[in-house]
């Protein structure tokens, strides 16, 4: 057995995994908002109470988390969950919990469940993008995860959007929280979507309701999914012209857009380096399931 957690910024979510794909418990818990000490304290709680539920002690334990874990100092950074960045998280829960953790990326963990048994199973490489309330990515190649040497391989959302519109206002493009203009994640994340259509219709919708009108045939929000989806195209064709992966899998709520997995290929084309794309695009097969399951895997069966 082993544990997964999926640490988000408004919910925690763990499972015990028995075998390859057994999920014999799962349990969610609201995110402690921006206090560090207790969002640390509820993890490690959650992991007991897993482990008690389950009949097991000292449980192999793998926790996805927002931004990364820079090399030289363990310490967390580019985390969206703000309260994150800075801290010793590996450290503070291996305290708590008293044993050795397995921490990656949530976009790392999407991308080893689903290239495990999900949408990219089988496959020799995959790109993996969430696409909620921030914009992540990871990689994977034999299904295997591809860190990289500073432990940010396949983050793309804190790229600029690649060949920019100035009629579409996309130059400079909005500020970024990190402070820099036009980062992909300020225009594919749900935010991004639902600004941009307030920039440009002056009305104040979340992106559900946009993809709704849109889907209903309300013009105003169809011009604003098409933008997404040329956008989307953009930023994916340039992950093809450097990783070209024989799949990519979309996970996070704009993901469940089912119209992306066939305008978006039609479009990418005009910006890919080759005659043709063979690349594959594909929802999580797991869903918002897929960050936890990855957890797990953290620790391969022996």
């Amino acid at each position: 057995m082993r544990i997964g957690i999926d640490l988000g910024g408004t919910k925690i979510e763990g499972i015990v995994l028995r075998g390859e794909a057994e999920v014999l418990l799962r349990r969610r818990v609201a995110t402690p908002a921006l206090q560090y000490a207790a969002t640390v304290e509820a993890v490690a709680a959650l992991v007991r109470e897993l482990e008690q539920a389950a009949g097991g002690v000292g449980l192999p334990v793998g926790i996805g988390h927002p931004g990364a874990i820079a090399p030289a100092s363990g310490r967390i950074k580019n985390a969206s969950s703000t309260c994150l960045n800075g801290q010793l998280l590996r450290q503070d829960l291996e305290q708590a919990l008293g044993r050795e953790l397995r921490l990656a990326n949530d976009a790392d963990c999407l991308v080893l469940s689903e290239a495990c048994d999900g949408a990219a199973a089988g496959s020799r490489s995959a790109f993996a993008a969430i696409l909620g309330t921030g914009v992540g990515g990871g990689l994977a190649v034999e299904g295997r995860l591809l860190a990289g040497a500073n432990a940010i391989a396949g983050e793309w959302g804190h790229n600029p959007l690649p060949w920019p519109r100035p009629d579409w206002g996309e130059v400079p493009g909005p500020l970024c929280w990190h402070g820099l203009h036009g980062c992909i994640e300020t225009w594919l994340s749900g935010v991004g979507l639902a600004a941009d259509h307030a920039r440009v219709t002056g009305e104040r919708l979340a992106a559900e309701v946009i993809v709704g009108r849109a889907e209903a045939g309300e013009p105003r929000a169809g011009a604003t999914l098409a933008r997404y989806e040329d956008r989307l195209a953009r930023a994916l064709a340039h992950v093809i012209n450097l990783f070209d992966p024989e799949v990519i899998v979309l996970g996070g709520g704009v993901s469940q857009v089912q119209g992306l997995y066939r305008r978006v290929p039609q479009l990418w084309g005009q910006w890919v380096f080759s005659d043709r794309v063979a690349t594959a695009l594909r929802p999580a097969r797991h869903g918002d399931s897929s960050g936890v399951l990855g957890a797990a895997r953290l620790f391969p069966l022996l």
